[in-house]
């Protein structure tokens, strides 16, 4: 029965004309757009002597975008939450890619003086940064506070990497 609905519902958008030219405009403009499969092998960027940290890189989205920066020669810093997963990830990345220069830092996004350590610590060791992916993220949690009196859901996927980009935006990396 509700298979029967859902279809029904989808057949009813699908007849509205408007609805079926639009739908139709945009496949055909992204299509044109696209002109086959893109595959981040493909792309000639090389990144050496770029410094790039991407959050959350020990699953996921973040893992795939540390990996591919990897495969561009960047110095890729790991910012992950638990040291063990990021171990493997960071072994992993290093092995797929051949680049040596991936290494991992250890940030609770959702923590706001772990990501003041974090900044602290990059700013120490880093003479620059050129590309931050804010990756780090959690969702369908149930409410709750964290130690510094946040929401868990909005102190990880929003005030931390807020926090974590204006840290990271001081005076340490502004001049290259």
């Amino acid at each position: 029965m509700e298979l029967s609905l859902l279809f029904a519902q989808l057949l009813s958008l699908a007849a509205h004309p408007v609805w079926f030219t639009v739908s139709i405009v945009l496949f055909l403009v992204v299509r044109l757009q696209r002109r086959g499969w893109w595959r981040t092998r493909d792309c000639p960027v090389d990144l050496n002597g770029k410094t790039a940290i991407v959050t959350g890189a020990n699953t996921g989205i973040g893992r795939y975008i540390a990996q591919d920066l990897a495969r561009r020669n960047a110095r890729v810093i790991l910012a992950c939450r638990s040291l063990e997963r990021g171990r493997r990830a960071e072994q992993e990345i290093r092995r797929r890619t051949g680049n040596n220069n991936v290494h991992l830092r250890i940030v609770d996004t959702s923590s706001m003086e772990s990501v003041r350590r974090f900044t602290e610590q990059i700013k120490s060791e880093e003479k620059r940064l050129d590309i931050l992916v804010n990756n780090a993220a959690t969702s369908g949690l149930k409410p709750s506070i964290t130690s510094e009196g946040l929401e868990l859901t909005v102190a990880t996927n929003h005030l931390g990497p807020f926090l974590l980009t204006n840290l990271l935006l001081g005076e340490c990396f502004t001049r290259h």
